[in-house]
C-alpha cells in the first residue's frame, strides 16, 4: 500500500510545475517521430535515458548529493523505472506499427483514468471523487476531439496491438502510484538513478539486437534524442517526481490530458503539422477535465456558496 500523498496547500506554483512537465513530455511525440527516422527504437529509448541520466549526475555532482548505493535503493529504482518507462515505451513502440497515431494518442492519455480506478478500487490512498472522475471523463473527450472522431474509426482494427497500448498506460498509472514510495528521495537523484539503470538495461540489447555502430543517424536525428535525454526524460522526471510530492497520483496523471493540445502546438512548428478545426473545442474540454482533477473540491464548494450569496 502506497503511503498517502501529503495534504498540503496547492498554490500557483504547484501548477506551474504541472505545465512545465506537461510541455518537457508533450516534447516526446514530434521528437521520437524525428528521430525513429534514422535511429531504431531500443538504441534511441537507451541512448536517450543514458543522455539523461549523465546530465543528471553532472547536477548532482555539482550539488555535492549523490546516488544511495544501498540495494533498498536501487530495487526501487529499478522497478520504477521498469514500469513508468522501459516496459511501457517498448510496448508502445512496439504497438505502433500496427495502430495509426491518432488511435495511439487517444489510447495512450487514458493513464488518469486507469490511475482513478486504481486508486479507487484498490490502493485508496488519494480521495477518488466523482468530480475527479469527472475530470478524467472530460480530459479523455477532449483528447478524442482534439485528435479527431474520425480517428476513433480506426480503435476496431488491430485489437491485439491497441491492448498492448492500455497496458502500457496502466503500467504507467502503476508508476505513479508507487512513485510515492520514493517521495523520502531528492526528486533528481530518483531520476538519475532510474534513468541510469534503465539505459544501462536497455543498452546490450540495443548492441546485439540492433548494431548501433553500423548506423548514419542524421543531424536532425541526434538533436532530437539529446533534447529528449536532457527536457523530456531528465527534466522531465524529475519534475514527476516533484509533482507527486506536492501534487498526489490522481493530479499528477492530469497533465496527460495537458500534454496533448501542447503537443499538437510542437508538432506544428517542429513538423510543419496543421491545427487541426476542432482544437478550441478540444483544448476547453482538457482545460475543464485538468481543473475538476486538480481544483481541491473545498474550492469548488466555496466557489459555488458565493455564486449562491453565501
Amino acid at each position: 500500500m502506497p503511503p498517502d500523498a501529503p495534504q498540503v496547500h496547492r498554490g500557483w506554483r504547484d501548477y506551474a510545475l504541472l505545465l512545465a512537465l506537461a510541455c518537457c513530455w508533450s516534447s516526446t511525440y514530434p521528437l521520437t517521430k524525428i528521430g525513429l527516422g534514422s535511429i531504431p527504437p531500443i538504441t534511441f529509448i537507451s541512448a536517450r535515458s543514458l543522455i539523461a541520466a549523465a546530465f543528471l549526475l553532472a547536477i548532482l555532482s555539482a550539488r555535492g548529493l549523490r546516488i544511495p548505493t544501498d540495494i533498498r535503493a536501487w530495487k526501487l529504482f529499478a522497478f520504477q523505472q521498469t514500469i513508468n518507462s522501459t516496459i511501457p515505451f517498448l510496448m508502445i513502440t512496439w504497438a505502433q506499427q500496427y495502430v495509426p497515431a491518432a488511435p495511439t494518442v487517444v489510447l495512450a492519455s487514458t493513464t488518469p483514468i486507469f490511475a482513478f480506478l486504481i486508486t479507487w478500487g484498490i490502493t485508496r490512498h488519494e480521495p477518488a471523487t466523482l468530480l475527479k472522475l469527472t475530470g478524467a471523463m472530460l480530459g479523455l473527450a477532449g483528447t478524442a476531439v482534439i485528435i479527431g472522431l474520425d480517428a476513433l474509426g480506426g480503435l476496431s482494427s488491430n485489437l491485439f496491438a491497441e491492448m498492448v497500448i492500455l497496458l502500457a498506460t496502466v503500467s504507467f498509472a502503476c508508476a505513479t502510484i508507487f512513485g510515492l514510495r520514493l517521495s523520502d528521495y531528492d526528486p533528481m537523484v530518483v531520476a538519475a538513478g532510474s534513468l541510469l539503470f534503465g539505459g544501462t538495461l536497455l543498452l546490450p540489447v540495443a548492441l546485439v539486437v540492433e548494431h548501433p555502430w553500423t548506423l548514419h543517424p542524421t543531424r536532425e536525428a541526434l538533436i532530437a534524442v539529446t533534447s529528449m535525454g536532457i527536457f523530456s526524460s531528465a527534466l522531465g522526471l524529475m519534475l514527476f517526481y516533484m509533482c507527486l510530492g506536492r501534487l498526489g497520483t490522481l493530479t499528477t496523471n492530469a497533465q496527460g490530458y495537458l500534454r496533448i493540445p501542447i503537443g499538437v502546438g510542437l508538432s506544428v512548428l517542429l513538423l510543419g503539422e496543421t491545427v487541426p478545426p476542432n482544437l478550441a473545442l478540444g483544448l476547453v474540454l482538457v482545460m475543464a477535465g485538468v481543473a475538476a482533477m486538480t481544483i481541491p473540491a473545498a474550492r469548488y464548494r466555496k466557489w459555488i456558496g458565493r455564486l449562491r450569496g453565501k
